[in-house]
């Protein structure tokens, strides 16, 4: 690949699959968004909604749009992302990654909702290409976030990293009422996490969250964790993100996102 501008780095608060759907000042957010920062050569997603046991990276020309939910209208079941894939990128993150990781190229996955509710917004038209990268969910916080670092040289190539999952997010306890309170555990953790990026306070955040009383209550599971980490790996820690859009939904989902630059 060329040379390209450096990208920044993303992680988008996804929430629902109706958030695909939604016009409100989430989605507005993330539609100036993408017209603000450079236009990439291509996107790479870490997506909660893929996990595996090793790393694996979609390699096909052209993804399908993967509809892994059920119980929603069908508008949104009729929702499509036709974005190109990369197999020319995918290769080379496969190189870059091969040597320290169990990794391999994948056929058949596609564009889960994780990746195309918040690309919707972002880019539309559908006209960047787009990998997704999984998870391996047997792996540490640890392991996540030098994943983000390992990746980090993307961004000098024109890709840009998003991760797009969620700092808060307990399904055990939602409350989908449009207008629900935060509980004051989300409220604090959504905003301990921010104050240990303000304090460039990396390691807490990979050491820490999971122990704390109200991390355990944000994040009872952790793949939806995993993607911040492995941006802020990626990231420039050199300063604070900027916050794109923040706030609780449905009493226990975090929305907050940030861009790296």
């Amino acid at each position: 690949m060329s040379s390209s501008q450096k990208m920044p780095v993303l992680f988008v608060g996804h929430g629902s699959p109706m958030n695909a759907l939604a016009h409100n000042s989430y989605s507005q957010a993330l539609t100036h968004l993408g017209k603000q920062i450079p236009r990439p050569r291509a996107i790479l997603c870490i997506s909660a909604h893929w996990l595996t046991e090793n790393l694996q990276i979609t390699a096909m020309s052209q993804p399908r749009t993967i509809h892994d939910f059920y119980g929603f209208p069908q508008e949104l079941f009729a929702i499509t992302y036709p974005a190109p894939g990369a197999p020319d990128v995918a290769q080379v993150i496969l190189n870059i990654l091969k040597n320290d990781y169990d990794v391999s190229l994948n056929q058949d996955w596609g564009l889960d909702h994780g990746t195309w509710s918040v690309l919707k917004h972002i880019y539309p038209a559908a006209d960047v290409p787009v990998l997704q990268l999984s998870i391996n969910i047997r792996q540490s916080p640890q392991f996540q976030f030098e994943l983000g670092e390992k990746l980090a040289p993307l961004k000098e190539q024109g890709i840009l990293i998003v991760g797009s999952g969620d700092i808060v997010h307990n399904l055990r306890v939602i409350n989908f009422s449009s207008t629900a309170p935060a509980f004051s555990w989300a409220e604090t953790f959504n905003q301990w996490t921010q104050t240990q990026l303000d304090e460039k306070n990396y390691s807490a955040l990979i050491h820490e969250s999971l122990s704390r009383e109200d991390g355990k209550l944000s994040i009872p599971t952790p793949e939806h964790w995993y993607p911040f980490l492995t941006a802020l790996g990626a990231a420039d820690k050199s300063h604070s993100p900027q916050i794109i859009y923040d706030g609780i939904e449905n009493s226990s989902i975090s929305m907050k996102s940030l861009l790296f630059v």
